[in-house]
């Protein structure tokens, strides 16, 4: 299944201190993200590139079929379409090294965060994503959520209960 490509601002440049909600959906929606080994993969890819590119990642959530990620540039020069092109590419090229299988499908999806919208909001709101799913009725069970900024414990302990 293939999607359009999405719109992106065109008045906008994507670069600098800014924060983007991202979500990367596996190519033809396949239940990739199960495996511990190729979370852990994948995330150490895209924390390459978040690294490169002078990013924070503020939360993250790896759902069988696709992952959200929270990202915020620390720079005037954090690039996020350069982030997602080598956060792909790095994970893409690892995956099918060690699966001999595509990883991604061609697009993703990215949206600028307003700012009156708080980080650890839309972190929380991301770590949440398994429980509305129904796969897991806390996120404390679910193994594939965390964040490179907030302590997961912290996360979980805002959720209304």
């Amino acid at each position: 299944m293939h999607t359009k490509r999405p719109h992106r601002l065109k008045t906008f440049t994507y670069v600098g201190c800014y924060r983007y909600s991202l979500t990367f959906c596996t190519h033809l929606r396949a239940k990739l993200f199960v495996e511990p080994e190729v979370v852990q993969l994948v995330l150490s890819q895209f924390l390459r590139a978040v690294g490169q590119e002078e990013f924070s990642l503020l939360a993250y959530c790896f759902m069988p079929d696709h992952v959200h990620f929270l990202v915020q540039g620390n720079s005037e020069t954090s690039d996020a379409r350069m982030l997602i092109k080598l956060g792909k590419q790095y994970a893409g090229y690892a995956y099918a090294q060690k699966c001999r299988h595509k990883l991604w499908q061609p697009w993703g999806y990215e949206r600028v965060l307003r700012d009156e919208e708080a980080s650890f909001t839309v972190a929380r709101y991301i770590v949440e994503n398994p429980v509305r799913a129904g796969l897991v009725t806390a996120v404390s069970d679910y193994p594939f959520v965390g964040s490179q900024v907030y302590e997961l414990k912290d996360l979980i302990a805002s959720l209304p209960t």
